[in-house]
């Protein structure tokens, strides 16, 4: 294909980070997230590994600096780490990074893959280390599959930064204890607001914790260090004091972050969506099987909107129809 011009939206931001989520289909089922019985789509659906590598290679081609691979979880989907491996080509060549985002469950079994295939960090949702409060948030989940993970992934030479989503009356008190542990371990930790898509079992203004107060909170214990920091996504950071490690917030809720935002999504089906808190997307499966790949990427481009519709309220509809787990987070 020819060369295209970069990736600029209609708001003069350079958009240099994609996210490909590979599938929607996740082997936990996090409260905030889905549904206790989710449809997920039918395998058919999805792009094929070529598709995710095509459009990776023309969004490299184009100017994207770091690509960032989601679901649900990534590494459910059997043919992830061939993607992996087709991606990292691009490493020096234009594409600074390759990171992934798991739940960690099957870390343990793909860490040195990774590792091997030119990842050097990824980003781990880790929400308690209480194996009951664990098992109530994920619905089923185990524990000790995911701390096995983090440490095969540490013993394999990747840098692990662990997201926890802040939950009010769930696990806002585990908060200072993860910082601990993982400032004790080598880890950065991003504290994440619950973000109002789906539709899920539970309201979600029940568990909205604003990270402004969590933050105040955290200083009565920790000395922390503004930090200018940034790794291509939306968290603002602080250095822990005495410690390598850094706490990253993501608030999508209580402190806007949109003006500064360089990334678009592609979902497992093929749509290309400029907003996470936003329906509307481009279908790049139908530009790839017969259609102009750039033209449906600049379309989307047009589209991108200044800032996203999030808010938080008793009885309000999500922002969008589409789980986190179709977009990847």
């Amino acid at each position: 294909m020819a060369a295209a011009p970069a990736l600029i939206d209609a708001h003069g931001r350079a958009i240099q980070y994609l996210r490909i989520s590979v599938t929607d289909r996740c082997d936990l089922r996090c409260r905030y997230c889905m549904s206790e019985h989710m449809r997920f789509l039918p395998r058919g659906a999805l792009l094929r590994l070529d598709e995710l590598a095509l459009v990776a290679d023309r969004f490299v081609a184009r100017g994207v600096r770091k690509i960032r691979l989601t679901g649900g979880e990534p590494l459910v989907r059997g043919d992830t780490m061939a993607l992996v491996r087709r991606i990292a080509r691009h490493l020096g060549a234009g594409l600074d990074e390759i990171t992934l985002t798991t739940n960690g469950t099957r870390l343990a079994e793909h860490a040195e893959a990774l590792r091997a295939a030119g990842m050097r960090r990824i980003n781990v949702s880790l929400d308690s280390r209480d194996p009951e409060t664990f098992r109530h948030i994920t619905r089923h989940g185990d524990l000790s599959k995911v701390l096995a993970g983090i440490a095969a992934a540490q013993a394999a030479g990747l840098a692990v930064k662990l997201n926890m989503v802040a939950l009010k009356g769930l696990n806002e008190d585990e908060i200072p204890v993860m910082l601990d542990w993982a400032a004790t371990r080598g880890m950065d930790l991003t504290l994440i607001e619950t973000m109002p898509l789906g539709e899920v079992d539970e309201d979600r203004v029940d568990r909205f914790l604003p990270l402004t107060g969590v933050l105040a909170a955290l200083r009565a214990r920790f000395e922390l260090i503004p930090d200018t920091h940034r790794t291509g996504g939306p968290a603002r950071y602080w250095r822990v004091a005495g410690t390598g490690t850094r706490l990253g917030l993501i608030t999508p809720l209580s402190a806007n972050f949109c003006d500064g935002c360089n990334r678009v999504r592609l979902a497992s089906d093929g749509k290309l969506y400029m907003c996470l808190g936003h329906d509307e997307g481009v279908d790049i499966k139908a530009a790839l099987r017969g259609g102009d790949l750039d033209e449906a990427i600049d379309a989307a481009l047009r589209r991108k909107p200044a800032r996203h519709d999030f808010r938080i309220a008793a009885g309000a509809a999500p922002a969008t129809r589409r789980h986190m787990s179709v977009t990847g987070g």
